[in-house]
């Protein structure tokens, strides 16, 4: 849908959302946006030119269809897919892909690290509609024969500027990790979680040299620009167990990219913020305030944060609980988790159960948050309960397939479609059934409740 508006502005010097937003340009996609969030065109550019909201969409990316991210926008979801050494093929991540849109999730993240990924990604940018990040360190790596030693600052550059021809999106970029931490991590039950953390340790180690995405991030903000690719910079030092969570390590990253975020605007570079993985539920909201301080009210994006480590199997439950009160506390997107989490590659259906228990989370979110219309739709949801729409009820639901396979489990036939009843209760003890008959008369029941008052009073004041 984009192939025009791109095309109008291929001369231009600076083609970033952000470079637009600063010069007072309202873009189409900036107008897409808006209608779609309910939101005015010029609230939108105001937003995108302070960097508290992000439109990703590289320019190679035409069929993208435009989405934001940023506390003024719904809170959104992000779903996970990639290969792995083990398990890689084409033909699946595309699967992958297609179920992620199916269940509507707002972006996903090609975080493939075995086969040919750049066939990969490619099969993957041309079915999505939404926008696709990566983490190129594990392109840089697979590239050098997985050899941290080889990664040199050219094939590092050589690979961003690979994935953002393609039409990659945004970046995680583990840029905030420097040498100087290292000490602290040496103090953490469980070290480093990241994948791309844990390399960019190894590489500082070997060499005994400063993180080569710091030292190379001007160069990468070129390229980013060049695509207008967002950065999503990296929570290399994320606690992986509750026992580390906000701890030096991961506050003091936390800093890092705070200092990077003014320095990718300069150059009109979108930004937005990785945040924690694990995270007792009472340390939630803190960490959602000092995000918001130390990087400049740029969007914050969160893995979970799991609020427990003992739920494998079930992770996503643990999980989405975690990303729910991020959400109502300031996060702007959410990074799922699948049931799979801590155990193995995600298959199609563990896709779909995690971007569930993560629409889930963000739809909370935007309810407690007070977000404009958000709680329409279950009050919609409400009057198709109460009245039997079954029909209307499957339509409204976030896995509109899974209500209907649960209600058809037992009362398959399409008579029970109509039915003031469910297998629950029965038609004998549905508590709606029971009021709806109760409230038939609604002039009865004031002439009851009044008798009724009236009695209490009576006998109250006799006992006195």
């Amino acid at each position: 849908m984009r192939t025009s508006w791109v095309k109008e502005r291929e001369s231009d010097p600076v083609k970033t959302q952000m470079y637009y937003a600063k010069q007072g340009v309202i873009t189409e996609e900036m107008e897409y946006v808006a209608k779609v969030e309910d939101l005015s065109p010029e609230l939108v550019r105001s937003e995108i030119a302070r960097g508290r909201m992000i439109i990703p969409a590289n320019v190679n990316h035409t069929s993208l269809e435009p989405m934001a991210i940023g506390l003024a926008a719904r809170c959104k979801i992000n779903a996970n897919i990639g290969s792995s050494a083990i398990a890689s093929d084409v033909q699946g991540e595309v699967e992958k892909m297609q179920v992620s849109q199916h269940y509507k999730a707002d972006t996903a993240m090609d975080l493939s690290t075995g086969g040919d990924l750049d066939e990969i990604r490619k099969a993957v940018i041309e079915s999505s509609k939404i926008p696709i990040g990566t983490v190129p360190i594990y392109q840089i790596l697979h590239d050098v024969g997985n050899k941290i030693e080889d990664l040199s600052i050219e094939v590092m550059l050589e690979v961003l500027e690979r994935q953002a021809k393609q039409g990659v999106s945004y970046f995680t970029i583990h840029a905030g990790f420097l040498l100087e931490t290292m000490p602290k991590i040496a103090k953490r039950k469980m070290g480093i979680v990241s994948r791309g953390g844990s390399l960019m340790a190894a590489w500082m180690m070997h060499y005994h040299r400063e993180n080569p995405f710091y030292t190379a991030f001007d160069d990468i903000l070129d390229i980013c620009a060049k695509y207008d690719v967002s950065l999503s910079l990296g929570d290399s030092l994320r606690p992986g167990c509750l026992a580390d969570a906000s701890d030096d390590a991961q506050l003091g990253e936390l800093k890092v990219l705070g200092e990077l975020t003014l320095r990718a605007w300069e150059k009109n570079v979108q930004v937005m913020i990785e945040g924690p993985g694990h995270v007792p539920l009472n340390q939630i909201e803190r960490n959602m305030k000092l995000q918001r301080e130390l990087c400049h009210e740029a969007p914050f994006y969160i893995l979970g944060p799991l609020v427990t480590d003992i739920a494998a199997g079930y992770d996503h439950i643990s999980s989405a609980i975690g990303a729910a009160v991020g959400g109502w506390h300031g996060a702007s997107m959410l990074c799922y988790v699948t049931p799979k989490e801590h155990l193995g590659l995600p298959n199609a259906n563990d896709v779909r159960e995690g971007i569930i228990a993560y629409k889930i989370a963000a739809h909370a979110a935007d309810i407690a948050r007070g977000r404009k219309g958000a709680r329409d739709i279950d009050d919609e949801m409400s009057d198709a309960r109460y009245s039997f729409n079954w029909e209307k009820q499957f339509e409204l639901a976030l896995d509109s397939e899974r209500a209907r396979e649960y209600h058809d489990e037992t009362l398959p036939q399409d008579v029970f479609k109509e039915a003031e009843f469910c297998s629950m209760c029965g038609p004998k003890f549905c508590s709606y059934k029971i009021t709806q008959n109760i409230m038939d008369n609604p002039e009865a029941i004031e002439q009851i409740a009044r008798e009724a008052k009236e009695e209490r009073l009576w006998e109250l004041k006799k006992m006195n």
